[in-house]
C-alpha cells in the first residue's frame, strides 16, 4: 500500500512526532505507515484522515493485488 501521509503532513507543517500524537498512535507509527510497512485499522487511517482534513482514499493508495 502507498500512502501520501508525508506529502499532507507537509502541507500543514505537521511533524511524524505531531501526527502521532494527534490520532493517539507512537511515531513509528507514523514511519511505517509513511513507508507503506503497515496497514492501518480503519479507526486509525480515518483518525489520520480528519486530522490531515484529507479523505481516506486521498491518503491511502491500495493497489489491486491487495484487494484480493
Amino acid at each position: 500500500m502507498k500512502t501520501r501521509i508525508k506529502e499532507y503532513r507537509a502541507k500543514y507543517d505537521m511533524t511524524q512526532e505531531e501526527l502521532a500524537r494527534r490520532v493517539g498512535v507512537r511515531r513509528e507509527t507514523v514511519v511505517f505507515l509513511e513507508a507503506g510497512k503497515y496497514n492501518p485499522s480503519l479507526k486509525l487511517a480515518c483518525g489520520i484522515a480528519k486530522v490531515l482534513k484529507a479523505t481516506v482514499e486521498e491518503l491511502f493508495v491500495f493497489e489491486a493485488k491487495e484487494l484480493g
